[in-house]
């Protein structure tokens, strides 16, 4: 039992991961849109380095993510009972 609220526990704190590099991601994304030059004026070529810390943020999100939901959906793999397995009854 405490295995089962063990493991929720880690992907409850995977997925707040996920969300928050997904927000920083949203983030970066953002400063990179509304970036301003030195005159104030927006420059969208200025604030490449936003970009790249966005990008790499969303795909690591992504990578996170994806392992976090493969782990979800084999949470039950120790619990199976193969046909092959197991003493013959004679």
């Amino acid at each position: 039992m405490s295995n089962i609220k063990k493991s929720g526990m880690n992907i409850l704190a995977m997925a707040i991961g996920v969300l928050a590099l997904g927000a920083m991601a949203i983030w970066q994304f953002y400063l990179f849109a509304t970036f301003k030059g030195s005159q104030g004026i927006e420059d969208p070529q200025g604030g490449t380095h936003h970009f790249w810390w966005g990008l790499g943020a969303a795909l690591l999100a992504c990578i996170i993510g994806f392992f976090v939901f493969s782990v979800f959906l084999r949470y039950d793999k120790d619990n199976e009972l193969h046909i092959t397995s197991g003493a013959s009854a004679h």
